[in-house]
């Protein structure tokens, strides 16, 4: 039976992290939480429920990350947010590979739930990510935000498990204009680092596509009033990001 180790990252997750944890209960053989300062209860309920807890300073989501994984004591991987829950048809989905896994990574489908509502189109679904992993056959990469697992052989191959990876994203548009003054910034300042540069032209138009292609070609307006929200907020990152990038590349940070 292969013994898969989950791995999460938390900073003042009280909110989430139980119903997480309690989602791992049957295909995770050890959880291993990595803590950044919180200052609510988040270790305490992760530790109260079994889980493995350390802290490590946060320098970006890819090496967070990839920290967590050299905790693990396992083979493989199952890496998942703390505002995340593996449902319970994922959750046969893994077990039915326990036993001898086919592939050498699986991605799993993420299925997001905006103040409430799951958002079946916007750009947000179908959304698959690799999530389960042989971490001897490939590596997390070390982008401050979005980043993602690669394979090392380019003959690698990749599975796709059934069922969702339920996603808590926003209970309220504020926490959701706060999450993107957050990413913004690391992005912008991540960009910068790679001497990336951004044009007029670009940060004029490339929001204004991303709105259209979202709620027109991805289906936005098929989730009504949030999928609009979630356009117009995409949008409104892309903006954000790109405003900054250019100021900080000029300021040469």
């Amino acid at each position: 039976m292969t013994k898969i180790s989950a791995v999460i990252i938390t900073k003042n997750e009280e909110r989430n992290i139980g119903r997480c944890i309690h989602s791992l209960e049957g295909i995770a053989d050890e959880i291993i939480v990595v803590d950044n300062d919180s200052t609510d209860k988040t270790v305490e309920i992760a530790s109260g429920l079994g889980a493995r807890v350390m802290s490590n300073k946060f320098t970006g989501f890819g090496e967070q990350k990839h920290f967590a994984q050299s905790q693990a004591s396992n083979e493989w991987i199952l890496s998942v947010d703390a505002d995340e829950e593996v449902s319970s048809n994922l959750k046969e989905s893994i077990l039915s590979i326990k036993e001898a896994p086919k592939f050498d990574a699986y991605r799993v489908n993420i299925l997001t739930n905006y103040c409430g509502k799951w958002i079946k189109h916007s750009g947000w679904y179908p959304s698959y990510k690799i999530r389960l992993w042989n971490r001897n056959k490939g590596s997390i990469s070390q982008d401050k935000v979005h980043e993602e697992w690669f394979l090392h052989d380019t003959h690698g191959q990749v599975g796709t498990l059934k069922g969702d990876l339920h996603h808590y994203s926003y209970n309220t548009i504020s926490e959701h204009i706060r999450k993107i003054e957050l990413y913004s910034e690391i992005g912008a300042l991540s960009d910068v680092e790679k001497g990336k540069h951004v044009s007029l032209l670009k940060l004029w138009f490339m929001p204004k596509w991303l709105f259209f292609s979202r709620f027109i070609f991805r289906g936005g307006f098929l989730d009504g009033y949030y999928g609009y929200l979630i356009c117009k907020s995409a949008a409104f990152y892309a903006y954000v990001k790109y405003a900054k990038t250019r100021q900080y590349s000029k300021m040469k940070l």
